[in-house]
């Protein structure tokens, strides 16, 4: 212990800073941990100071002594030691800033707290050392020994129990930096076990440039931060094995990371940062990991993790690190959420992150096709939140085609280019499985004409597709819609009497179940199929609201009638023969609920079944 020379000075704390120290150790806080990395923070601050100092100024107090941070604990006493060789303070230091609220910020701060009765008042800017008091979280008393690199310096020590008053007297201490020495709570003697702060340092502070030794009592210590601040090198100094291991890291994922960007930017904004796109989704099906994102530093200093504000909700499968110096925090050294610099950054990523997944679209589809397997579902939703890049977004949207095979994708620029001269619009079709799909009556036209239908298969595509219009001046179409026409050329041929008397017999049999009954345009084969009337949603569009609102009703959809079909002919026949024969009205009625099933909205398949076991029972007599 270093020796007093002088009687100590007692200071009392201004009641505006008595104000901010209770807000801190009891309001500002969510976890009494972070104490060590504001601790740490200050000291790899006094560190960066020392060694620009150190740079110009040979005649500084210990100017060849290793810039290093030591951690001394011991578990038995309860105690934390938390040692630089950086700048150090004088006694003005002490005072104006361990001491007294340093800026009219801070003011601010306390004068917009009792003005909102309490209220935490997140835009008010940190300053130096205002952090430092999170240590009375854990402790009652704290020491802080220093002493300043000017060659003329003193010691000097500080002591406070963070309450009315602190003191400052000189000491006698022949090296440079600051030592902080506290006793635990017994609340907190957790925090004098090495495990527990390795921990700590390693969540928080593992990418301070300077090494953070830790050990007993009486022992050298052994480096605790063991990872180099990638995103500050050189691109060109960055291998791919070290970017792997620096992705595994991070991420705790046991594979390499798809693809990544390195950035360092400067401008209206200035930050570094390494992004990766991991090449599968976390193990959470239909759950998109919304509380993950890139984690935020400051001077290779731990601000964030998982900082939802540097990327938008679409993009947050991205893992990585930003940092910067140009945020402005608050007292807990939390983000400003409305600072308009993290706009700009969220936007420069964003856009950074679309030029990759461009540049895999066109240049490497088969990574590009491995990452839409694993977050285009998650990606997709962006065409309907992030306007400014909706084009590039539905640029890169992909789907499964009538055209291709199995696992095939498709864009909308593909399907635009193979369009038949005559063809104005881009057809869809919106369904579970392929092969169900594929079998959908409504395909039948399009099949006959070669016309491409996309097929949506994946249960977002119902929300984002709707969206989009047209592309490229082609209207964006479903199939199942009442009003398309697929060849406008095709001559109308009117329907026959004994055509319209049967239809009118279907309307009175489905008066109340669909909007219309009409002659079919776009069946070959089958005999019958429901299409969205005028005002009706997409057949999974309807799915998926019943699902929410078990109470909600769909809309009435018209039935649409194959006049050529073997089954219709024998049923004019039938009804021109016998009229009132009661048969009839069963077929219709069976020949609904058939078209009911193959969209997967049937209400009583029992009753479908009983039917139709009736039917075949009279066919069969």
């Amino acid at each position: 212990m270093t020796d007093t020379l002088h009687t100590a000075e007692q200071y009392e704390y201004k009641a505006e800073m008595k104000q901010l120290l209770h807000l801190i150790v009891h309001s500002l806080y969510t976890h009494p941990e972070v104490f060590v990395r504001e601790l740490i923070s200050n000291a790899s601050d006094a560190l960066n100071k020392a060694r620009f100092r150190q740079l110009t100024d040979k005649t500084m107090l210990d100017v060849d002594a290793p810039l290093e941070v030591r951690i001394t604990l011991d578990s038995a006493a309860h105690t934390v030691t938390i040692e630089d060789t950086g700048i150090g303070m004088t006694k003005d230091d002490l005072v104006g800033k361990l001491g007294t609220v340093a800026s009219s910020g801070t003011l601010e701060f306390i004068n917009s707290l009792k003005a909102q009765g309490g209220t935490l008042d997140g835009n008010m800017i940190g300053q130096f050392g205002v952090g430092f008091y999170a240590v009375f979280m854990v402790a009652d008393d704290v020491t802080v020994e220093t002493r300043h690199a000017n060659a003329d310096s003193v010691g000097l020590r500080w002591k406070s129990d963070g309450q009315g008053s602190f003191t400052i007297e000189e000491i006698e201490k022949p090296t440079r930096g600051t030592r902080i020495s506290f006793t635990l709570k017994e609340s907190a003697y957790e925090f004098s076990e090495e495990y527990r702060f390795k921990s700590i340092i390693q969540k928080y502070s593992n990418f301070v440039e300077f090494p953070i030794l830790i050990g007993k009592p009486g022992e050298a210590g052994e480096k605790a931060n063991n990872i180099r601040a990638l995103w500050q090198m050189p691109k060109e100094s960055v291998t791919a094995d070290d970017a792997n291991e620096f992705y595994k890291f991070l991420s705790n994922d046991y594979q390499n990371p798809l693809g990544y960007t390195h950035l360092s930017i400067e401008g209206s904004v200035n930050f570094k940062a390494l992004v990766f796109i991991p090449e599968t989704a976390p193990m959470r099906p239909l759950t998109f990991d919304q509380d993950k994102s890139l984690h935020l530093y400051t001077n290779k200093v731990l601000i964030e993790e998982n900082c939802k504000q540097l990327l938008p909700d679409y993009l947050r499968f991205a893992r990585g690190v930003v940092d910067t110096d140009d945020l402005p925090l608050n007292v807990s050294r939390e983000i400003t959420q409305t600072s308009p610099q993290m706009t700009k950054i969220n936007n420069v990523i964003t856009g950074k992150i679309l030029s990759l997944l461009q540049d895999w679209a066109a240049n490497d589809a088969d990574k590009y096709a491995k990452f839409y397997k694993a977050f285009g579902s998650q990606f997709k939703i962006g065409v309907n939140s992030d306007y400014t890049n909706r084009e590039k977004i539905v640029q890169l949207l992909r789907f499964d085609s009538t055209t291709t095979e199995k696992g095939t994708l498709v864009s909308l620029k593909d399907y635009a280019g193979r369009m038949k001269p005559e063809q104005k619009e881009i057809y869809y079709l919106a369904g579970e499985h392929r092969e169900t799909m594929l079998n959908n009556p409504n395909l039948e036209y399009f099949r006959k004409h070669d016309i491409e239908v996309l097929l949506l298969t994946d249960p977002v595509d119902i929300i984002v597709v709707p969206s989009i219009p047209e592309f490229e001046g082609k209207k964006v179409q479903s199939i199942d819609k009442a009003d398309l026409s697929a060849n406008e050329s095709s001559e109308e041929k009117e329907p026959s009497m004994t055509d319209s008397v049967l239809l009118a017999l279907f309307k009175d049999v489905l008066a109340e179940k669909v909007e219309d009954v009409v002659p079919s345009k776009r069946l070959v084969d089958s005999a019958v199929t429901l299409v969205v009337g005028k005002e009706g949603l997409d057949v999974q569009m309807e799915r998926m609201m019943k699902m929410l609102d078990k109470d909600f009703q769909g809309g009435r959809k018209l039935l649409e009638v194959n006049m050529e079909h073997p089954l219709i002919k024998n049923l004019a026949r039938l009804q021109l023969a016998d009229a009132g024969n009661p048969a009839l009205r069963q077929y219709i009625l069976h020949l609904y609920e058939g078209a009911l099933l193959i969209e997967g909205n049937m209400p009583s398949p029992a009753l479908f079944v009983r039917r139709m076991t009736e039917i075949m029972t009279d066919a069969t007599k």
